[in-house]
């Protein structure tokens, strides 16, 4: 059985062993749209992560059986021709709750605490050369009594409010899907949660219902003192319209994990703000703790051992 990873590097170092040990694995760290034509031919079992799986890709696979994906949306993959073609599709969910739930809660820390400051002020000499023993010169607040205005309660939702009230904070959340289906906290229309929340944190997948959900209209009902962070998909918030409030200085500040288009463009306005020490970004790695990367692999290598 031979078994081909098309962006095999979207792993870091992830040892694959488990999945190598089931036959022929062979790896490339990533394939343009043409490298990835001529490397299937063979395969068994196609791997990717965010490389496309269309149509031609599957013509140009005759003895492919099985496409696993390393990740749990699949919007990369045309079903519908794998399907007629009698191609499972085999994801993988839930890996990475925790790590999800953690890069939240280090961004909301970072931005409530301004820890970028306090970082810089003991590293430049400035805080040793103050004469004083502390630095008051910015703000930092308490999470204890914040309101958290959650924005999909799915299973990563779910566990960051849970989180949200072992700190003392009052949570509510806004469905995407229009069914309220929590007992534990209230459902609340978007404007309200925009409007009451200290801290907005973004849990839903992208689709036609959140799309464009947050744009310019909706930031304008946020407090001036308010953030908001989006660990969910690129997409869901303008980001244009979120460059322009933050150069207004109309909101506390954001966090963003993903993006409209990966990697973010050099020319996107959110590079080119007048207040960058309001925003706090990772490069879409919430999903990629060692230890969510490690569970990731061991599941595609059980959906390998599951057959076709």
């Amino acid at each position: 059985m031979k078994m081909v990873f098309l962006d095999a590097l979207t792993m870091g170092d992830t040892p694959l062993d488990e999945i190598s040990a089931l036959g022929e694995l062979v790896c490339y760290p990533t394939s343009t749209k043409e490298e990835a034509l001529a490397r299937v031919g063979d395969c068994d079992v196609l791997m990717i992560n965010k490389v496309v799986v269309d149509k031609e890709l599957l013509d140009a696979a005759p003895m492919l059986k099985l496409i696993c994906e390393f990740a749990t949306g699949v919007n990369n993959i045309d079903l519908d021709a794998a399907s007629q073609r009698g191609i499972p599709v085999r994801n993988v969910a839930g890996y990475s709750t925790d790590s999800v739930v953690q890069t939240t809660f280090m961004h909301m820390l970072s931005l409530l605490g301004n820890a970028p400051y306090f970082d810089a002020s003991v590293k430049s000499g400035a805080y040793s050369r103050s004469g004083l023993f502390t630095d008051l010169s910015v703000p930092f607040y308490e999470i204890t009594g914040k309101v958290l205005g959650i924005v999909g309660l799915g299973n990563i939702g779910q566990k960051v409010a849970h989180l949200a009230e072992a700190f003392g904070m009052k949570v509510i959340y806004y469905s995407t899907s229009g069914t309220a289906h929590s007992k534990e906290y209230e459902c609340v229309p978007l404007e309200r949660l925009m409007s009451e929340s200290d801290v907005i944190s973004i849990h839903a997948p992208l689709n036609e219902r959140t799309k464009g959900l947050i744009g310019a209209e909706q930031l304008g009902m946020m407090k001036k003192t308010a953030f908001i962070i989006n660990t969910g998909r690129g997409g869901i918030i303008d980001e244009a319209a979120l460059a322009a409030a933050i150069d207004e200085d109309s909101i506390g500040g954001a966090a963003l994990d993903v993006f409209s288009k990966e990697p973010l463009p050099e020319d996107n306005p959110l590079l080119h703000v007048r207040h960058p020490e309001k925003l706090r970004f990772t490069p879409h790695t919430a999903w990629a703790s060692v230890e969510a990367r490690t569970r990731l692999a061991h599941l595609v290598a059980e959906n390998v051992k599951k057959g076709w």
